[in-house]
């Protein structure tokens, strides 16, 4: 069991939850800060996590949910407040709704992570801060302590497996809900790297092309909530295929960090997707991850069978031989 110590001051209205790791300092930072690793831990053995957002930055904000044994829902939420790169993040945590804003009827609470080296790995240290005493008795008394050991109890198992997280694996889709699914992929370059890659059109030009013999005639960027985008391929000479393109607008820019852009096919009726890119740097490069929201299951499964994940891949490695390398 990592959790050393649990320990409770009813003066200072905390709880302080120490563990010891057999992994570095760097590995259990990333364990926190990869959505795909935390969702296999975040939450009881009973409960299992899913991300829908993860941004770990200051002015970021996380969403997830937890399923019982029975189907039941749980949702929580991470502001986060401060991010030290390596070593801490202090965050607001809330519960949320099925829709997944705030549940105001429920407490919130600011909490600390930090991060530390030993000589025989890694420690964490978690420090809950509660509004008041009463705060502090409901929240222990709905099993928060126990809670949090039974999640804890998790972890080694997580930074033990170096190889599902790691770079050097191809683009990865998990489905997280009937509409929404997330594409992974750890790309060698820094977060502004591969920013710019996504945002200035001489380097969207050398990679954004899918398969070999196709060219990218429409360019267009949004660099600014409210502007357009659209792009547009077209086949080379003696290549099978017929022009098609994409256009939408910037919901959301927090650069290096995260953009939120609609997505539309061009010339193609219906609702469009909405594509949540967040950027973070691990070790060997930056986790892109990509959350797709679809207008229904149906318009998802399509777009999968599509063979969508394989030509994100494709593009993705040329990226980094040909943008990155």
């Amino acid at each position: 069991m990592p959790i050393t110590s649990v320990e409770k001051d009813l003066d200072a209205l905390t709880m302080t939850v120490t563990a010891e790791f057999a992994a570095t300092r760097e590995r259990l930072w990333e364990a926190y800060t990869d959505p795909r690793q935390l969702e296999k831990f975040w939450g009881p053995v009973e409960w299992p996590a899913t991300f829908t957002r993860h941004d770990v930055f200051p002015g970021g904000r996380s969403e997830y949910y937890m399923t019982g044994p029975d189907g039941e829902r749980s949702g929580g939420f991470w502001e986060f407040l401060a991010v030290e790169p390596g070593r801490s993040f202090e965050v607001r945590d809330g519960f949320a709704g099925d829709d997944g804003a705030e549940n105001t009827d429920m407490p919130d609470m600011r909490m600390t992570f930090e991060f530390e080296a030993t000589d025989a790995g890694s420690r964490l240290i978690t420090t809950t801060y509660f509004g008041s005493l009463e705060q502090l008795e409901q929240l222990i008394g709905m099993g928060m302590e126990e809670g949090m050991t039974s999640a804890m109890s998790q972890i080694d198992a997580v930074l033990a497996d170096l190889e599902s997280f790691a770079a050097g694996r191809g683009a990865e889709a998990h489905i997280l809900s009937d509409t929404q699914v997330r594409v992974s992929r750890v790309i060698r370059g820094t977060a502004q790297q591969v920013w710019d890659a996504h945002h200035k059109p001489e380097l969207i030009r050398r990679w954004m092309l899918g398969p070999d013999g196709w060219s990218m005639p429409v360019c267009e960027v949004a660099t600014e909530v409210g502007q357009t985008y659209r792009n547009e391929w077209e086949p080379d000479a003696g290549v099978e295929g017929e022009r098609f393109g994409f256009t939408g607008e910037a919901l959301e820019i927090e650069e290096p960090y995260r953009a939120v852009t609609t997505e539309a096919m061009i010339g193609m009726p219906g609702e469009p997707n909405v594509n949540e890119m967040t950027l973070t740097p691990v070790e060997g490069g930056t986790l892109l991850t990509l959350v797709i929201t679809y207008p229904s299951a149906e318009v998802r499964d399509m777009v999968l069978s599509t063979g969508m994940v394989d030509g994100m891949e494709t593009s993705y490695a040329r990226l980094e031989s040909d943008v990155l390398a």
